[in-house]
């Protein structure tokens, strides 16, 4: 059974990876590709694959941004009288396990982990295969009463992704990665939270600096940044920093009672306390 596919990620090495890993596995055709969320709501309904490749973090809409939208233009067809097509089968492709965590708990489709593995992505690729047969064993009746998710169309199981993910902060938070993807030229590094000594953002870019390398994260935002970290070691000591307070070597006095932190990186380098944070850094070392 030939698999129609569409590979949907803003990063061309994730694309290209991907794609050809697809081609060893065999049995998929790759229709397009496309860089960020509303390309994949344009090109799946252009193309109508069976199965998409939908990275989660992505600029416009993220991959679950994508799926909500397809959902309501199905729900409004529906309404309107129309017949709404049938959604693609979802792989959510990430850099973060937490997301895939939430997406394997609810088995919605499949998920894969950046950097993705040859193995993994076979896997995957016969999930949906299986489903597929599943879903045509349904339309003729010669499904077994006995097989789940055969009974559970691919809209239901998305549904119930979404659910969860809406759900209040509180209920579906799940525990910080120990380790962090960081991307360093071409290549996406898996860093221990605790090796990390800072991350600024700088023009939209986040820069995180270990004792012996640094990088970029794909976070968007330091905000963003700090819900994957562990809330016992980093601190947002400035609006342009968070630091790991393992890290800092030295608190240097400043002018007019304000402080700069000096890190233990290589460079040693010196971050501003900004004002508001001041009376926590009092606290976090008894000044």
């Amino acid at each position: 059974m030939s698999i129609s596919a569409l590979i949907i990620d803003d990063e061309q090495l994730a694309r290209e990876e991907l794609q050809y890993l697809l081609d060893q596995v065999g049995g998929v055709e790759v229709l397009a590709q496309g860089t960020n969320g509303i390309e994949a709501v344009d090109l799946i309904e252009e193309f109508h694959p069976d199965l998409v490749f939908l990275d989660v973090q992505m600029p416009g809409l993220d991959g679950f941004a994508v799926i909500q939208r397809l959902m309501e233009r199905n729900q409004s067809e529906m309404i309107a009288g129309k017949k709404a097509d049938p959604l693609p089968r979802i792989v959510f492709a990430t850099a973060y396990d937490q997301y895939a965590v939430r997406a394997f708990d609810v088995n919605a489709v499949d998920y894969l982990l950046k950097p993705f593995d040859l193995t993994r992505v076979q896997q995957a690729v016969e999930r949906v295969r299986s489903r597929m047969a599943d879903g045509a064993s349904a339309s003729d009746g010669t499904a077994q009463p006995s097989d789940s998710l055969a009974e559970s169309p691919i809209e239901s199981q998305l549904d119930s992704l979404l659910r969860l993910l809406n759900r209040p902060q509180g209920a579906s938070r799940t525990l910080q990665p120990a380790r962090l993807i960081v991307q360093v030229q071409s290549r996406m590094l898996l860093v221990d939270q605790a090796d990390i000594c800072y991350a600024a953002i700088d023009e939209g870019v986040i820069r995180v600096v270990t004792q012996t390398f640094e990088g970029h994260s794909k976070c968007r935002t330091l905000e963003e940044l700090l819900d994957l970290l562990d809330p016992a070691l980093f601190w947002r000591a400035h609006r342009g920093f968070v630091v790991n307070i393992n890290h800092i070597r030295e608190v240097v006095p400043w002018f007019k009672s304000s402080y700069q932190l000096r890190m233990s990186d290589k460079r040693q380098t010196e971050i501003p306390v900004s004002r508001a944070q001041t009376r926590r850094l009092r606290e976090l070392f008894n000044l």
